[in-house]
């Protein structure tokens, strides 16, 4: 599997974490996404399949599609061969490009052609399949996103509050942070609704939990409770169930699936993203 991966030029590096190109054989037909995941897909294989949730049906996506911030786990069902191009966003970072509140997304991942249109949608797709290259094709897409970007109100608050949020690993109360910022609680849970989809207290969730997940060691011996008391979790049992929601996996599964990543596919491209989920 090839990937390539770039970050883009301002204004836009501050929206975005690398525009990425993608084409190969999965390492695995089904993968599991852990957060926190916002993303913009163009699709230019055979459809891809996602899945929200233990107890949801899995929907098809040939063109594309566009996923704001979580709030459970997903799964993405590849096909033999998969070729895409696409867009890590920071948590703030799609909103500008939505014709919509990103709240209105919310656990459920619209086509890009629900969201930009099918008319620019297949002229899009026409030029990124036709460019010479990956790196030709990620100029392509970031010209595309530099055309779509518009001014979003509220946009540097939330940016502000989501960058304290990141940098204290969701430790930060939310109350300072209104306060610090000068409006109330209620409107700047309204702004991060309309930009990044969910509320600050579940954007500091949902940062917690990624920073507890991704420091996990998977070549040694983890001690759930210390983990979890470490993280500021209640107890062991509220930290499972967190697992659980955001990934799908418990602790010991979720170990279970980074060993076996790290195991059957040593120095993948994408190992520390997904995990297997079949």
């Amino acid at each position: 599997m090839e990937y390539v991966s770039r970050r883009p030029r301002a204004p836009l590096d501050g929206l975005i974490d690398d525009l990425y190109s993608l084409e190969g054989a999965p390492p695995y037909a089904r993968l599991a996404l852990p957060p926190p995941a916002t993303l913009l897909i163009v699709n230019l294989g055979a459809p891809f399949r996602i899945r929200g949730g233990a107890h949801v049906e899995a929907a098809a996506f040939a063109d594309g599609c566009v996923v704001t911030m979580p709030t459970r786990a997903w799964e993405f069902s590849y096909p033999a061969w998969t070729r895409s191009v696409g867009v890590h966003f920071k948590p703030w970072g799609l909103g500008p490009f939505l014709p919509m509140p990103a709240a209105e997304l919310c656990d459920r991942p619209l086509t890009i052609e629900q969201v930009w249109g099918r008319p620019a949608v297949a002229e899009l797709r026409e030029r990124l399949a036709t460019a010479d290259g990956p790196h030709a094709m990620l100029t392509v897409l970031e010209g595309e996103l530099m055309r779509r970007l518009a001014e979003t109100a509220g946009l540097g608050l939330v940016r502000h509050a989501s960058r304290v949020l990141a940098a204290t690993s969701g430790a930060a109360a939310i109350g300072d942070l209104s306060g610090t910022a000068g409006v109330s609680s209620t409107h700047l849970a309204r702004r991060f609704k309309e930009i990044v989809g969910v509320t600050p207290k579940r954007l500091a969730r949902t940062y917690r939990f990624a920073a507890t997940a991704f420091a996990i060691d998977p070549a040694g011996p983890v001690d759930w409770s210390d983990l979890a008391a470490g993280a500021g979790y209640a107890d062991q049992a509220h930290f499972g169930h967190e697992f659980r929601a955001f990934t799908g996996f418990t602790p010991t599964r979720y170990l279970e699936a980074r060993r076996r990543f790290l195991r059957e596919h040593p120095g993948h491209v994408l190992d520390g993203w997904p995990l297997p989920a079949d």
